[in-house]
């Protein structure tokens, strides 16, 4: 009976970790403030446990899609070159998507993971999507 009730408890206490949070949240304000490349990465690479989740995730889509907004509507002028070249279809997900593998790679370079998010956005997109020369 003993033995019993010992395994009993062990399997309740794991239970109670498995569904605990796993992490505490790694947003801050200050990533809100739109400041830094690393910022936007933490918003953009929200997971759903996150307490923050909904709001970086919001967030997030609304910075890359005013960057990219704004890229179209300058570039579109007469002596502004295009820095992205996206193809027809391309969606802001596949922009996140882009961005997060672009900022993983990048996340030792302090150059770049400070300056401000816009520059990270469309250095990564750049990278993904190119223009031709």
């Amino acid at each position: 009976m003993k033995k019993k009730y010992i395994l009993s408890t062990i399997a309740l206490c794991l239970l109670l970790t498995a569904a605990a949070p796993l992490r505490a949240s790694t947003i801050t304000e200050t990533d809100f403030k739109f400041k830094t490349t690393r910022g936007l990465f933490n918003l953009c690479s929200a997971q759903p446990d996150d307490p923050h989740f909904s709001t970086a995730i919001w967030a997030c889509r609304g910075l890359l899609e005013a960057t990219v907004q704004y890229h179209d509507g300058i570039s579109n002028q007469k002596d502004m070159k295009r820095l992205i070249c996206y193809p027809k279809g391309a969606t802001i997900a596949d922009g996140k998507t882009a961005f997060i593998a672009w900022a993983k790679m990048n996340l030792k370079n302090e150059e770049y993971m400070n300056e401000y998010p816009v520059m990270g956005v469309v250095r990564a997109l750049n990278d993904k999507y190119p223009c031709p020369e």
